[in-house]
């Protein structure tokens, strides 16, 4: 008869070995000199600071605090302890390190937590005893994995905003998948009518292996009738605003997005920039004509101004939720299967978004493409707990933090969000200015 208690060991291992072995290819896509040490995006770390916390935050969570082992290096689990996450450049100076450790100190630094880790998925009765409530069922490992591969996703905006010159593709990787592949062509939009209904939000305490505090409960919302895009909104569409000066026009733009996107000059995407006449895409490797079928990479502020100018609106979480999985919350747009290339541009496929429509296979009861993959997607709903709400206690502050108001929730997924957190209940959110991630929206009306 097989342990469960070491069946699910060797499933974690597995895990977190495949895990860091990507971690260490996207750290691997800097190369030799002075790119480690930039800061791309200031609202952020330097890079240098990604490679030591992904194990510290496992030393501190794990190993400290439940575990209650001794530090062997305090003053790194304090320097590699948490991110930020500030509102604008001024705040993110705030507590700002000038001298960092040399990369052999930290290297050593990770190997001894890696070694730690190790050593705590094969203690017999780790799982199934009885020392702490976080450890039972390996809850605690799978938050600590989760929490690594949400990083990846997030190392990736800052070597994006790095110069081309300063990184490596990874090895072996055709270049269809670097870019994108082939333009389509972009035409008008075209909506999907979602009858009136029942929106299932949230997951059950033991629907999945595991689930994030803000996941939970489970529950119904009721959701009127509304129409939205088949697909999303593309650069093509979005350069039609552009043209018609959607940037200057006041009454498309809530007043604090147009205050903030004036004082800054901001024109146009993050992602797009403007080659005497024409308009390139700044790709994390290269920057290629702008592919008018890909989805178009925006903030929340310019996601709205847009809907705006098409006389519609972004859709509400439930909304989103209701196009999505329909009726019955199923487990994915298109049903119970597990995700795979044909069903989405997501879980490293490629290392880029690609036209929209690209994978049918992955449509959503209601004929809505790309619901997962291929760019998160903003909805309207600001960011908070669901009735029922309850912070972890291994990590209190892990959403409850940014019950702030400003933050707005995505769903759905990018090119490089693992296949783990494309589960129905999983949220994503960001401050509704933040222009680096890999988000794009589409529109409804009522």
């Amino acid at each position: 008869m097989i342990d469960p208690d070491e069946s699910l060991s060797a499933k974690l291992i597995s895990a977190f070995a495949a895990t860091r072995a990507r971690s260490e290819q996207i750290f691997a896509l800097v190369r030799e000199g002075p790119g480690y040490d930039q800061r791309p995006i200031s609202l952020r770390h330097p890079i240098r600071f990604y490679d030591g916390h992904l194990d510290a935050f496992n030393f501190n969570t794990l190993c400290l605090g439940v575990l209650g082992q001794r530090s062997f290096a305090p003053a790194l689990d304090q320097l590699f302890g948490r991110g930020i996450d500030p509102e604008n450049e001024a705040a993110a100076q705030i507590g700002s390190v000038t001298l960092w450790p040399p990369r052999d100190e930290v290297r050593a630094y990770k190997e001894e937590v890696g070694r730690r880790l190790q050593a705590a998925l094969c203690e017999p009765g780790m799982f199934s005893g009885s020392r702490h409530p976080h450890l039972r069922r390996g809850k605690l490992f799978f938050l600590l994995l989760e929490h690594e591969l949400m990083h990846q996703e997030t190392l990736l905006y800052l070597l994006h905003q790095l110069p081309h010159d300063w990184k490596r593709p990874p090895a072996g990787v055709p270049r269809e998948s670097l870019d994108g592949g082939p333009d389509g062509t972009s035409g008008p939009s075209e909506q999907a009518e979602v009858p009136a209904g029942t929106a299932v939000l949230g997951a059950d305490e033991d629907e999945f292996d595991f689930g994030w505090d803000n996941e939970f409960p489970r529950h119904e919302v009721p959701v009127p009738r509304f129409s939205i895009d088949v697909h999303n909104v593309t650069n093509g569409q979005f350069l039609d605003f552009v043209a018609a000066g959607g940037y200057s026009r006041r009454e498309l733009w809530d007043a604090t997005a147009w205050a903030f996107f004036n004082e800054r000059g901001l024109t146009h995407p993050a992602f797009w920039k403007k080659d005497r006449e024409d308009w390139l895409l700044r790709g994390l490797f290269s920057d290629r004509a702008l592919p008018l079928s890909f989805p178009v990479q925006v903030t929340h502020a310019e996601a709205r101004a847009y809907a705006r100018f098409v006389h519609q609106r972004l859709p509400t979480e439930p909304e989103w939720h209701r196009a999505a999985h329909g009726d019955d919350g199923r487990r994915y747009p298109w049903g119970e299967a597990p995700p795979d290339a044909t069903r989405g541009t997501f879980d490293f496929v490629r290392w880029s978004c690609t036209r929209v429509g690209a994978t049918p296979a992955g449509a959503s009861p209601f004929g809505v493409h790309d619901l997962v993959g291929n760019g998160w997607e903003w909805t309207d709903t600001v960011f908070g707990p669901f009735p029922g709400f309850a912070p972890f206690s291994s990590y209190p502050g892990y959403s409850a933090d940014f019950f702030d108001g400003k933050h707005r929730v995505l769903k759905g997924g990018s090119c490089f969000t693992d296949g783990r957190l494309l589960r129905r209940s999983f949220r994503n959110w960001f401050f509704w200015h933040y222009p680096f991630l890999y988000a794009t929206f589409r529109c409804v009306s009522s």
